[in-house]
């Protein structure tokens, strides 16, 4: 009797515990960086992937796909890289970045050593 009972309440805490977890790969509802926003801001569009070929250029945005030229709201998309898009409405410019906390850095590349002896 107490195996059983034991056992039933191991079955409902792990059944408990796994309704509470979320999928990992479901764009958050937050805006990025997490802020709250208010009734009186404007929306904050979120840049979530970039994808670009030779004849496709297509951005997600706020789970939107987006091609370049295309609108997202009253914004167009006018510029495309790897890491960032630039929508531009009414002669203003905005940057979405995908991981708006990286800064590229050009890498330095280390001095020949004299001798002319290469590492091996």
């Amino acid at each position: 009797m107490r195996l059983a009972l034991f056992l039933f309440c191991c079955a409902s805490a792990s059944s408990a515990w796994a309704q509470a977890l979320g999928d990992p790969t479901r764009p958050s509802a937050s805006p990025a960086g997490g802020e709250a926003q208010t009734a009186s801001a404007a929306p904050v569009s979120r840049l979530q992937s970039v994808l670009m070929s030779r004849g496709r250029k297509v951005a997600l945005i706020d789970g939107v796909e987006v091609a370049l030229g295309g609108k997202v709201g009253e914004a167009t998309l006018v510029r495309m890289s790897d890491s960032e898009v630039v929508l531009e409405k009414d002669g203003e410019k905005e940057v979405l970045k995908l991981i708006p906390q990286a800064e590229r850095t050009p890498v330095r590349r280390a001095q020949a050593r004299s001798g002319g002896a290469r590492p091996r």
